[in-house]
């Protein structure tokens, strides 16, 4: 580990007397402007603090993650011959291309 690993990582150390000395404001702040804290209770990491917006992004890139292995689960398990292109379910559905150009989709 280089000497500004372990560095980033003691700065981001919280001991948890520092909550109870009444800092959490200042904590707070710092993790805004700093990104994760780790809070440390008796020599130990008890929680890790993290802006809402990082925490989304991480619960984001797991959820990707997870379809991404059941999709690839599922490729390895299909059987090519019972694929079907998108003209043919749209046919077995009854869906023409004009039905589809009414509906409004919204991709994230």
């Amino acid at each position: 580990m280089s000497e500004m690993s372990v560095m980033g990582i003691m700065n981001s150390i919280v001991p948890i007397t520092r909550f109870n000395k009444g800092e959490a404001n200042r904590i707070f702040d710092e993790v805004e402007s700093s990104g994760t804290k780790i809070v440390m209770k008796n020599n130990r990491p008890a929680c890790i603090l993290m802006s809402p917006g990082r925490y989304e992004a991480l619960m984001e890139m797991l959820s990707d993650y997870v379809l991404l292995e059941e999709a690839e689960s599922r490729m390895a398990h299909s059987n090519p011959d019972e694929i079907l292109s998108q003209e043919e379910v749209m046919e077995l559905l009854s869906i023409t291309e004009e039905a589809l150009n009414d509906v409004e989709v919204e991709i994230e």
